[in-house]
């Protein structure tokens, strides 16, 4: 982690989605223990006030610089809630994570009719950035921050299916998901050139969170049996941070980045009509104009 003094986001406001647990409340602390206002995003208020006073005693930030805001990204009702109140505060916004995610293994739909993965992992995460992009703008320079898996390689858009209704994978919802997150990431930056506000993909690794954990039959037994092999939640949130806060990536955006470094995503994901498609599917699936 990168010493307060020397930190971009010093002084600045970040907001993480999935906050209370994993890479998300990792993140939470590196950025608060460099000074960041973070405002983090969980639909427990129980868990979110625990996660929250966790957060304060592990980075030494002031009371006030670490927030909650209640949310539940399966619902864009509460999407557009959480976006309301937040720019009713008044608040700059400078860093946006979309960090939360699930995995299931039967499909699921939400009280707005879509599959629940392909929602809360992607599709409310587009509606939030977009309801959120004017405070972005004003605020720049800004950066979002696309939490995404290299398990979007081998995936591909089924647009015929999207939600799974004809057939159901559990794998290839998730990495469907995942792959939406890095078209969208490339959609978005060319729509904010010359807006100073960046975005960009990442792989955080094979974290050991409660991701999966809550699953039944084989997802559940390979969590188990994998999670001794996979990194702490504090080195799957490292490239988070890094993305979030270092001067190094004021320019960076479009990318998709591991370890640090911006790598190649899977041809699928450079398919410049297919993010086009998606945006405009996304919006309007989440009621947005296109």
């Amino acid at each position: 982690m990168q010493s307060q003094n020397t930190s971009w986001v010093t002084g600045k406001t970040v907001m993480i989605t999935g906050a209370n647990s994993g890479i998300g409340k990792a993140g939470a602390i590196g950025l608060a223990r460099m000074g960041a206002k973070t405002v983090m995003i969980s639909r427990d208020p129980v868990k979110a006030e625990a996660a929250r006073t966790e957060v304060l005693q592990a980075s030494g930030a002031r009371v006030d610089d670490v927030s909650v805001m209640i949310a539940d990204l399966a619902s864009m009702d509460s999407v557009r809630r959480l976006a309301k109140d937040f720019l009713a505060s008044d608040r700059p916004l400078h860093v946006l994570v979309n960090n939360a995610g699930l995995i299931l293994g039967s499909r699921k739909v939400t009280p707005d009719g879509l599959e629940t993965t392909f929602e809360v992992n992607y599709l409310s995460h587009f509606l939030l950035t977009n309801l959120l992009l004017g405070n972005l703008k004003a605020s720049a320079p800004s950066r979002i921050i696309n939490v995404s898996s290299h398990a979007h390689n081998g995936a591909s858009m089924n647009f015929d299916d999207l939600q799974g209704e004809r057939s159901y994978s559990m794998m290839k919802s998730y990495s469907q998901s995942k792959l939406a997150q890095v078209l969208f990431t490339r959609e978005l930056a060319e729509r904010l050139k010359g807006t100073d506000v960046t975005v960009n993909a990442v792989h955080p690794g094979a974290v050991a969170t409660n991701w999966g954990t809550h699953s039944a039959g084989l997802l559940s037994f390979f969590v188990r049996v994998g999670h001794p092999f996979m990194i702490g939640p504090e080195k799957g949130a490292d490239t988070v941070v890094y993305l979030a806060s270092s001067p190094d990536v004021a320019n960076a955006t479009g990318e998709y980045f591991v370890k640090r470094r911006a790598e190649h995503p899977s041809k699928e994901a450079t398919d410049e009509a297919s993010a086009k498609k998606l945006w405009d599917v996304s919006a309007r699936l989440t009621g947005l104009a296109s």
